[in-house]
C-alpha cells in the first residue's frame, strides 16, 4: 500500500451521453464506482473523491471535495484535486474504467521518471484520466484556465463550457507518456476501457458477470 500518495477518484461528469448517472449502474450488485474506489483502497492509504454531487455519493463514505473552477471538465477535477491533497505525488483516475487493474496502476506509478505527470498510451489513445499528477502542476492549471474561453458544449449543443482540457496541461508540461504496450508485458488490450454510452455499458456488464 502506498501512503506517500494520496488516490483521488475523479466523478465529476454529467453523464449526458449515458442518460443517468454512469457510476452508479451496477453490475453483479455492485455500483461502477464501489468496483473503482474497492481497487483503490487496496492500494492508497488515502482515497479521496473529486465529485460536485456530493449528496449521490455519501454511501461511499469517503472524503469529497468539489470543482473549484465549474465548467472546466476533467481538468477541473484534476485541479481540485490536487489542491487538496496533502502529498506531493498523487494517483488520479476517473470513476468510469472498472476494468482497471492494480497491477497497471502500480507499473505506472513506479515508471522511473522524475516528469510530473505519468499516463500511458493504449489502445490508440493517451489515457489522461489515469495516471500519476503531482502537486506543484496547480499554477499550470490555473493558467490554462486563465487563458480559457467559452465554448459549445459538443455533448450537448444547447450549453457552453470552458475550453480547458487535460491534454493542453500535457502539452504544457513535462509529462510521460509510456507506450504501455510494449513497456508493459503483462497489459491487456481494453483495461483503461471507460463508459459513456449505454451499449459500452453492456460491454462492460459482458466482461465482468
Amino acid at each position: 500500500m502506498y501512503n506517500d500518495i494520496t488516490g483521488f477518484i475523479l466523478a465529476g461528469g454529467k453523464s449526458t451521453r449515458m442518460g443517468t448517472n454512469k457510476s452508479l449502474l451496477r453490475i453483479g450488485g455492485i455500483t461502477i464506482i464501489e468496483r473503482v474506489v474497492n481497487l483503490m483502497k487496496d492500494l492508497f492509504k488515502e482515497v479521496i473523491l473529486i465529485t460536485n454531487q456530493t449528496d449521490e455519493f455519501k454511501f461511499l463514505n469517503l472524503s469529497m471535495y468539489e470543482d473549484i473552477h465549474n465548467d472546466t471538465g476533467p481538468l477541473g477535477g484534476i485541479h481540485s484535486a490536487l489542491v487538496n491533497s496533502t502529498t506531493e505525488k498523487n494517483f488520479i483516475i476517473s470513476c468510469d474504467m472498472p476494468l482497471m487493474t492494480a497491477d497497471v496502476i502500480k507499473f505506472l506509478i513506479e515508471f522511473p521518471t522524475k516528469k510530473p505527470i505519468t499516463i500511458a498510451k493504449a489502445d490508440n489513445f493517451i489515457q489522461q484520466l489515469c495516471g500519476v499528477y503531482y502537486k506543484n502542476l496547480v499554477p499550470y492549471i490555473e493558467e490554462i484556465f486563465k487563458d480559457s474561453k467559452t465554448v459549445k458544449d459538443e455533448t450537448n449543443p444547447e450549453q457552453t463550457k470552458r475550453g480547458c482540457s487535460v491534454l493542453e496541461l500535457i502539452k504544457n508540461v513535462p509529462a510521460e507518456i509510456i507506450d504501455i504496450e510494449k513497456e508493459y508485458s503483462g497489459y491487456q488490450p481494453g483495461t483503461y476501457y471507460n463508459m459513456n454510452r449505454p451499449e459500452e455499458f453492456s460491454f462492460i456488464k459482458d466482461m465482468l458477470v
